[in-house]
């Protein structure tokens, strides 16, 4: 009996860490290092730029984003990279409190792109908020 209950206990401690540490990697937000990637692709499935959807990684680490990724979409290349370029490295070092309170400025041209980044950035704060 001693045994028995030495060994769940043995495997109750060896089980917690991997159970905890699964949280954050659900599909939409994954841990690795200490960085939070969180992707829009779910998450934003109905947030349309002109031509459809823009799903995003948003990098967070220690309540700060520190990298925004425009994943593959089907909006024009040439506002894709306006966006990449102008936009996208105003959210670097913007803390998850000033993300709740504001955004960035959005990319002359095309409007409908980036106010369809900025919803994805405020969804991808919004749950990293609530799931970290």
């Amino acid at each position: 009996m001693k045994r028995t209950i030495l060994r769940l206990s043995l495997l109750l401690a060896l089980a917690l860490p991997l159970i905890s540490a699964g949280k954050a990697d659900d599909g939409v937000m994954t841990k690795s290092g200490g960085v939070y990637v969180v992707n829009t692709t779910t998450l934003g499935k109905k947030v349309s730029g002109y031509v459809g959807a823009t799903p995003l990684k948003v990098y967070i680490e220690k309540n700060k984003i520190t990298r925004v990724e425009l994943l593959s979409n089907q909006e024009t290349p040439k506002y894709n990279a306006m966006i990449k370029r102008k936009m996208l490295p105003q959210y670097v070092g913007k803390t998850v409190k000033e993300l709740k309170k504001g955004s960035v400025d959005g990319v002359t041209g095309a409007t409908f792109t980036s106010n369809a980044v900025k919803e994805n950035v405020r969804l991808a704060v919004e749950y990293y908020s609530k799931k970290k």
